[in-house]
């Protein structure tokens, strides 16, 4: 980056905020006070907007919005809005340029803040930058500090702290696993361990942030925690002292990776952040060295994250210089393409990659790029359709925005984008739970209104479709024939959770003697005893499912925080809590990587259907060897 480049940006700022003080607002603007940083703010957000949206957008509609978003959350309601400085109505005013906004956006903000002092500027600031993101699309937005460091630390693939996944149960912090390799695994911390004291105080009635405030710190720094390890006989419950140095704990974007068979490998991805690569590369080796000979990969869920751990991903499956994904955008400078860099490790491996409507972003360009080079299968439902390009920028005070720079296509040139309404958010947001319930059904309805120009070819000369996400190869439609209602209840009141700590406490070192070094042995025998089902049938209906006798209700009913169910459900459907609960007790006792797969085993139609479609993925293989890289009409 270019000296000018880097400071022009800066300058501008310094410039436009020397307005203020000249016009003799410094009594109100002084240095380093909140009102300046919320004036800068408001420059900021709007020059990233002109300056790099990927649409034509002009800074009256900017200023307006920002105007309107203000006004929108005002504590007073008897402010005087018209005929002053933040009077919605507008008329036919009309704003040339950045500075014309920013003078008239001071005089909005100081007419507030001087003759309604008890107003908080801050948060109506953020209301201001919020308002001017409406009228863009869904995903520009203005993000708070405090919310800008969670998400950064999700993406950074790591966090400072002690080491446990942990639920607060009855005001007590509960461990559900240790992070396996981290400080608190290392120091002999378990599963259903009861962190009751915190230093010198006590840390029972903690709320999740304050124990995520108290048990997170810098890596070196050490914490004080009490511990009560449960024993069948309650009297003997053991307190033991622990002193933990934090460390850099990994957030693991791959849930889970296994053998399927004694051939077929399987890795889940949750997420693309900076370690995504990494996780998958490690993974994938580890099964290789298992006898791996084939891959499904699994982006159900997975809402998308870094472009570059995407293109690097995508790329081990092709030889060097395959076109993965480009982008484009009213600016030049944000035009780019991306193409394999070298040949990937796993080029020659057959590749099934199961998708649904909540893969978006850059498990859509993973997708899209195996489907259009006719590389592997991809099996499930739509995709979600979210092909916009985010830069993040940080604020004054450490508060960030996302500005939509560009649009992603894949390599025959799809717009993975679906179509978006400048007003209406939550249309768009909601739009993948108003699709067909039938998911052949609903690619059907999609590609009968899919016009000529959106349709495209892969190499080998199959069609596909733009403007709406990835239409897989093969829809699987979703299991309804059996009401998920009783588990989404268990969900909900944490009864899988609680009855399965409580099986531990009771029978946890019996447990572990018997199961707890042989993992494969216990997901393919393990089995919950009648008794247990009862018991945990008596947990649901005292916590407010019921029993109806009614003949009129032939399906569970949601109502009021109660749940009623026909005579006789719970029975038809046990095998269903069976499975959550045993992949809850593979996760208290060892860890979330193994609560996967008995979900799989025990739910997931989609991969077992897939299972069966490898004769397919050879055939593709061999129709793209005869009829690939044919020339179709371009739309690049």
């Amino acid at each position: 980056m270019s000296v000018k480049k880097f400071l022009a940006p800066n300058i501008a700022i310094l410039i436009a905020l020397s307005v203020f003080w000249f016009a003799g607002v410094d009594n109100v603007v002084q240095h380093g006070d909140p009102h300046q940083t919320n004036l800068k703010k408001y420059i900021q957000t709007q020059r990233r907007i002109l300056d790099n949206y990927v649409d034509p957008v002009n800074a009256t509609t900017l200023y307006e919005n920002s105007i309107r978003g203000m006004v929108s959350n005002l504590s007073d309601s008897t402010i005087k809005l018209k005929g002053t400085p933040i009077d919605t109505t507008f008329g036919d005013l009309k704003i040339n340029d950045l500075s014309e906004s920013v003078k008239k956006f001071e005089k909005a903000y100081l007419y507030v803040a001087n003759n309604y002092p008890k107003e908080n500027m801050n948060k109506l600031t953020a209301d201001a930058l919020r308002g001017m993101f409406d009228h863009l699309d869904p995903h520009s937005i203005y993000i708070p500090a405090k919310e800008g460091e969670a998400i950064d630390e999700e993406f950074a693939g790591k966090f400072q702290g002690i080491g446990i996944q942990f639920n607060v149960l009855n005001d007590t912090i509960t461990v559900v696993t240790p992070i396996s390799g981290g400080p608190s695994d290392q120091l002999g911390i378990r599963s259903g361990d009861r962190i009751i004291e915190i230093g010198d105080s006590s840390a029972v009635g903690f709320t999740n942030e304050q124990v995520r405030n108290t048990l997170r710190g810098p890596k070196g720094s050490k914490v004080d925690v009490t511990i009560l390890r449960p024993t069948p006989n309650k009297e003997k419950d053991k307190r033991i002292h622990f002193t933990i140095t934090r460390d850099d704990i990994p957030l693991y974007t791959i849930d889970t990776s296994y053998l399927l068979d004694n051939k077929t490998g399987y890795v889940k991805i949750n997420r693309f952040a900076a370690t995504t690569h990494k996780e998958f590369m490690d993974a994938m080796h580890k099964l290789k060295d298992k006898g791996m000979k084939r891959l499904i990969l699994d982006l159900r869920g997975n809402p998308g994250g870094y472009l570059n751990q995407a293109v690097a991903i995508a790329e081990e499956f092709y030889p060097r210089g395959t076109k993965i994904v480009s982008t484009k955008s009213r600016h030049p400078r944000f035009n780019s393409a991306y193409y394999s860099r070298r040949d990937g490790a796993f080029k020659n491996e057959p590749l099934i990659i199961l998708v649904n409507e909540g893969s978006a972003s850059a498990s859509e360009i993973v997708s899209g790029a195996i489907q259009d080079h006719d590389r592997g299968l991809i099996v499930g439902r739509r995709t979600f359709g979210k092909g916009l390009v985010q830069q993040q920028y940080q604020l004054a005070d450490s508060s960030k925005i996302r500005v939509t720079i560009s649009k992603y296509y894949t390599p025959s040139g799809r717009l993975i984008q679906k179509p978006y309404s400048h007003k209406n958010g939550e249309e768009y947001a909601y739009e993948i739970y108003h699709r067909n319930e039938d998911a052949k059904g609903d690619v059907m309805q999609f590609i009968s209104h899919v016009p000529d120009s959106l349709k495209y070819y892969t190499d080998a000369g199959r069609t596909v479709y733009g403007g709406g996400g990835i239409v897989p190869d093969h829809i699987v439609q979703e299991d309804t024939t059996q009401s998920a209602a009783v588990v989404n209840y268990m969900r909900r009141k944490q009864i899988g959770f609680d009855f399965v700590r409580n099986y531990l406490d009771e029978h946890g070192n019996e447990f572990r003697a018997k199961w707890g070094d042989n993992y494969q042995k216990f997901r393919k025998d393990f089995k919950w005893r009648q008794q247990d089902m009862d018991k945990v049938f008596a947990m649901l209906k005292k916590n407010n499912m019921v029993v109806s006798n009614s003949d009129t209700l032939a399906k569970p009913d949601f109502k009021n925080d109660t749940l009623f169910i026909p005579k006789g459900h719970f029975q038809k459907i046990e095998w269903m809590p069976r499975g959550i609960m045993k992949a809850e007790l593979a996760h208290q006792v060892w860890g979330l990587k193994k609560y996967y797969p008995i979900i799989n085993d025990v739910f997931d139609k989609t991969l077992k259907k897939s299972m069966h479609m490898w004769d397919e993925v050879e055939q593709l293989k061999e129709y793209a060897t005869n009829h690939g890289q044919t020339v179709h009409k371009s739309k690049n």
